[in-house]
C-alpha cells in the first residue's frame, strides 16, 4: 500500500456505486420480497450429481494437513483419493 490520497474526483470516475437518492430509499424493498421466489432456495443445494460423501471429523498430523493445503484448491479431495487408491490396494 502506498500512502497516495485519491480525490473525490478519483473515486467518481472508478465507482459503480453511485449514492442512494431519498427516492431509492423510498422505493427500496426487501430481498425476500423481490426475490421470492429465490428466498426459499438460498443456501440450499441442488440434486446432487455424484454420490453423496459422508460428512465426518477426522483428526489429523499438522504437517499431512500442510501438506494438502499447500496444493491449494481442492485439498480435501486430494485426501479422499489418497485414502481411495489404499483402500482400492489394501
Amino acid at each position: 500500500m502506498t500512502d497516495q490520497k485519491f480525490t473525490q474526483a478519483d473515486w467518481d470516475e472508478v465507482s459503480d456505486n453511485p449514492e442512494w437518492t431519498e427516492e431509492d430509499f423510498r422505493n427500496a424493498r426487501p430481498f425476500a420480497e423481490v426475490f421470492s421466489h429465490l428466498a426459499a432456495t438460498i443456501g440450499k443445494r441442488g440434486p446432487q450429481k455424484k454420490p453423496t460423501k459422508v460428512s465426518t471429523t477426522l483428526r489429523l498430523s499438522p504437517d499431512v494437513v500442510a501438506h494438502f493445503r499447500a496444493t491449494g484448491k481442492g485439498w480435501q479431495a486430494r485426501i479422499d483419493q489418497v485414502l481411495k487408491d489404499w483402500v482400492a490396494s489394501h
